[in-house]
């Protein structure tokens, strides 16, 4: 039985129209259910039917479109305390009870009332649904755009919970030194380079990945690649809007949750530190600013929140201990990456002579890397370039599919932001 004080949440649920009254609410389907199988406050409850919960998704949440009318009910009911995650196993739940119990943590978080407190009874079983999120996640076959942004809203919540030890133990192996074996060889070693120390821990945990059994191998590697795959999803879905033409809302909404995931992480220490240099690692603002959705009226909040993200990645801190960079660090990493392309181009494009014994202050601007390299109409030179820099693999054959305004944009937003930190 659902208790008459629910009704304040429900006035604020956002819901158009008067608050549902007592004898509405005792009425509802969802509360007769609640009655019979999971409420607290009844005497005598069935047993658990898988069926209840198909039933309960498909007509009140899928067919609803999600309404948040339906799912505040099903909060005030204890649905997930009561029915969604005692009767959980990760390994014969269907898809409608793990998005189920992802929509009933998301609207706790929405209320502002503690979430987690669910999963201290039956905590062994944390692990196991966990995996079943972070699969779910790169699941674009049997996911719909509309569950998966869910999902990413769930794992916002985790990442922003990192004080709770059940949430830690599981979230903590995304961020860790391991997720660097995505990064490109080149670009590892400039980092160890800069933190030796990191390449000896780095080799241990490959050490020790190998050491265990197949199973436990395949879930470290597939934790170790997830935030990688997970750009790769969200690269997928940016790709798939067009330049003209309507848009679909979910894709829009999937693609600035996203970005808030980003942000959330980049926002954080711990989270931050080896993330960092993966992001950076995927080009992820090079592929966002050149994407059709900044450039259409949807696209508005999307390009605010890729601002703010760029402020996060472009941080002036030392992602490692968090102290702030001193102006003279701030020089010095500008100096540093301006020079090293001036060698590449030196001992491998004649062409490109001038500009490679051109004093800095020169050529360190967006302008002036323009007029130099617009001027090159091969774009596998362009490529070649970024390559030595390691900003991308080598290409395989005489050709690359890789567009020139990719390319410029990667060697400007990876040389000029220096300087434009430095100038202000």
């Amino acid at each position: 039985m659902i208790k008459p004080c629910c009704l304040v949440g429900m006035a604020a649920s956002g819901g158009k129209g008067p608050a549902p009254t007592v004898e509405q609410i005792q009425e509802d389907v969802i509360t007769q259910l609640a009655n019979q199988f999971w409420s607290p406050y009844s005497l005598e409850r069935k047993a658990f039917k898988p069926k209840v919960i198909e039933d309960i998704y498909e007509k009140e949440i899928l067919a609803t479109k999600f309404s948040i009318r339906r799912i505040v009910v099903l909060e005030f009911s204890q649905y997930l305390e009561c029915y969604l995650w005692p009767n959980y196993n990760p390994e014969t739940a269907t898809k409608s009870h793990l998005i189920s119990i992802i929509i009933m943590v998301n609207e706790k978080f929405r209320e502002r009332v503690p979430a987690w407190e669910a999963f201290q009874s039956k905590s062994e079983n944390f692990a196991g649904f966990f995996q079943e999120v972070l699969k779910a996640s790169l699941n674009a076959t049997n996911f719909s755009l509309r569950e998966q942004s869910m999902l990413l809203v769930f794992l916002i919540h985790c990442f922003n919970s990192l004080e709770v030890d059940l949430i830690r133990e599981q979230v903590q192996q995304l961020v860790s030194l391991s997720i660097w074996i995505n990064l490109l060889p080149g670009r590892r070693e400039e980092l160890f380079s800069v933190f030796p120390k990191y390449k000896k821990f780095f080799n241990l945990l490959r050490k020790s990945q190998n050491k265990l059994d197949e199973t436990e191998k395949k879930k470290s590697e597939f934790e170790c690649s997830f935030l990688f795959n997970l750009i790769k999803r969200y690269f997928s879905v940016l790709e798939q809007i067009p330049e003209t033409g309507a848009v679909s809302r979910d894709s829009i909404h999937y693609c600035e949750r996203f970005l808030e995931l980003m942000i959330d992480l980049e926002a954080q220490l711990p989270t931050r530190r080896f993330f960092n240099a993966l992001i950076d690692n995927t080009h992820f603002l090079v592929v966002s600013k050149l994407s059709n959705l900044i450039k259409k009226p949807e696209g508005k909040l999307f390009g605010q929140l890729l601002d703010m993200l760029e402020m996060y990645v472009e941080f002036e801190i030392n992602d490692q201990n968090g102290e702030a960079l001193t102006i003279h660090d701030r020089i010095d990493i500008h100096y540093n990456k301006i020079t090293a392309l001036q060698k590449v181009l030196f001992h491998q494009f004649e062409d490109l002579q001038d500009f490679a014994i051109a004093n800095v202050a020169s050529i360190d601007t967006r302008q002036a890397l323009m007029k130099h390299f617009s001027a090159i109409d091969c774009k596998l030179s362009l490529h070649k370039i970024c390559a030595h820099l390691n900003l991308l693999p080598f290409p395989q054959t005489e050709e690359t599919d890789m567009p020139s305004e990719f390319l410029l944009e990667l060697l400007n937003i990876s040389l000029v932001k220096d300087a434009w930190h430095y100038q202000k």
